[in-house]
């Protein structure tokens, strides 16, 4: 069998526009509802019937933004070492498809009411899967390098991290004028290793200045010893960009016209 035919019964509603608001592993201390609209006229209805027993869901899905794959990846958690693709959860895989279990909340004909989850708006569904806790859960079992990366981030942050007068002005900007902040991402990743890393978009940009992409938005940032400055923020796209209509979709496109009219970019 050279080729299988794979049909979505479905498409998840989260909100999420880009990768970078789509936690890799998500914490469920944070509520959040997603919905995942089942597509009509298939009885889906009937194929939902029992399942509001369940607490939980696995879904299996597709990375539709994906086209290709690689045999060696650079996990976005741990240091920027190269892993076996199959060794991690990474989306660029021979076929790109995604396994999660989520939180099920409620059940509205053919909608389901989902919890926290790792899928950005849009993302295809293949199929839905009852968790069984005494079948799919073996918290005891070995995580390979994993444990090693667990055992690191669970010890404290290594660095500190603060926010230049400009940047805290643009980022209070962003938080009042248009509901956007991904300071708390940023102190987050910023805090565990601020080292170049190809994954976590983490790039020098001379000696003593660093830029990690956020989404569709960017910072600049420095660091002195175990201090990171976040120096300023910016617009993820130039201007050029965001008001051609061949590139009509791209996320946050008012906020970052409106942001890019009060900090032109250089």
């Amino acid at each position: 069998m050279s080729e299988l035919t794979l049909q979505p019964i479905g498409y998840i509603r989260t909100g999420k526009q880009v990768k970078f608001q789509a936690l890799h592993q998500p914490s469920e201390q944070l509520p959040e509802h997603n919905v995942l609209e089942l597509l009509p006229d298939q009885n889906y209805e009937q194929a939902l019937r029992d399942l509001a027993g369940f607490s939980r869901v696995w879904l299996v899905w597709w990375f539709h933004r994906n086209t290709t794959w690689r045999t060696q990846v650079v996990p976005p958690r741990g240091p920027a070492q190269s892993r076996g693709v199959f060794a991690t959860r990474s989306p660029h895989r021979p076929n790109p498809i995604g396994l999660t279990p989520v939180q099920l909340i409620a059940i509205e004909g053919r909608t389901l009411i989902l919890g926290e989850c790792d899928l950005v708006d849009g993302t295809p569904v293949f199929d839905l899967k009852p968790y069984v806790p005494a079948y799919d859960s073996f918290p005891d079992e070995r995580a390979g390098w994993i444990d090693a990366v667990d055992a690191l981030m669970a010890s404290p942050p290594q660095f500190t991290v603060q926010f230049s007068p400009l940047a805290t002005t643009q980022a209070e900007w962003l938080r009042a004028a248009w509901q956007i902040d991904f300071s708390p991402r940023l102190h987050e990743l910023l805090a565990r290793d601020p080292s170049p890393h190809r994954t976590r978009r983490i790039r020098r940009r001379r000696n003593d200045l660093y830029e990690i992409g956020c989404g569709a938005w960017r910072a600049f940032f420095t660091v002195n010893g175990h201090q990171v400055t976040v120096t300023a923020l910016d617009a993820g796209f130039p201007a050029r960009f965001l008001t051609d209509p061949k590139r009509e979709g791209l996320p946050d496109c008012a906020a970052q016209l409106d942001f890019l009219a009060r900090w032109p970019q250089p």
